[in-house]
């Protein structure tokens, strides 16, 4: 017979960690596979000036967040903040979507498929625009407590799309007209299209993206928990990825 609970003693303390191993390893496969498709432009690029690509940074910080994801589920511990991976998740989104809607639509105005990817590049570049956005849209639909997302993460998550404009933008005017990638998008280039029209094309993308984001938050308080039955055991809980 077990012996109730205590006044003032965590539940934690009584019910043994509930190991996740299943979501462990699917988080690991998907961290694994960022972390490939970036370690290989980064050995077939040029290693200073790939990292400048909201790609390769989206896919960086998912991996870090898969990563310490999975060593939660997969020794029992609580799952991370929702603000967090929900972030990480909606900056992957963005990266996917933005990829195949705009970068390799050669009607968007803003395509970059002048040249066909072979080898290892065409693998890279599959893994960090298709691989990994649909591995975490899966990741959160079936193995993340719904229920954790606020409306207010919503106008903080897009801090981080702004402040990468602007870097974008001061990296480009510090640049030599004649440096290589020196906007690392063709809706960036100032020098193209100039300031105004660049700033009505990110202020549209922005728009964009606040709507995906405030769409996603309110998706994750009405979807059901399709998590495997046994996985609901648990206390019930607002988290992330759990």
């Amino acid at each position: 017979m077990i012996a109730p609970t205590s006044p003032g003693v965590p539940a934690a303390a009584v019910v043994p960690p509930r190991r996740r191993p299943y979501a462990a390893v699917f988080r690991a496969l998907l961290c694994a596979a960022a972390v490939t498709g970036i370690v290989i432009d980064m050995v077939v690029g040029d290693p200073l000036r790939v990292p400048i690509y909201f790609t390769i940074q989206s896919n960086a910080l998912l991996a870090v967040v898969l990563g310490w994801s999975a060593h939660r589920a997969w020794t029992g511990r609580p799952p991370l903040s929702p603000r967090l991976t929900g972030g990480a998740f909606l900056f992957i989104a963005i990266t996917g979507l933005v990829y195949h809607l705009i970068l390799a639509n050669d009607s968007s105005g803003f395509s970059m498929t002048g040249d066909a990817l072979t080898g290892p590049r065409a693998l890279s570049n599959q893994l960090l625009h298709t691989v990994t956005p649909l591995g975490a849209a899966l990741d959160w639909l079936l193995l993340t407590a719904p229920g954790g997302l606020l409306f207010r993460y919503a106008a903080q998550w897009l801090l981080y799309p702004a402040a990468y404009f602007a870097f974008a933008l001061i990296r480009g005017a510090l640049l030599s007209s004649t440096a290589e990638a020196r906007y690392p998008y063709p809706f960036l280039d100032v020098a193209a299209h100039g300031y105004a029209s660049t700033a009505v094309t990110a202020l549209v993308l922005g728009l964009a993206f606040y709507a995906l984001a405030l769409a996603l938050v309110a998706l994750d308080r009405v979807r059901p928990d399709l998590r495997r039955r046994e996985n609901r055991i648990s206390p019930e809980r607002a988290g992330g990825l759990k």
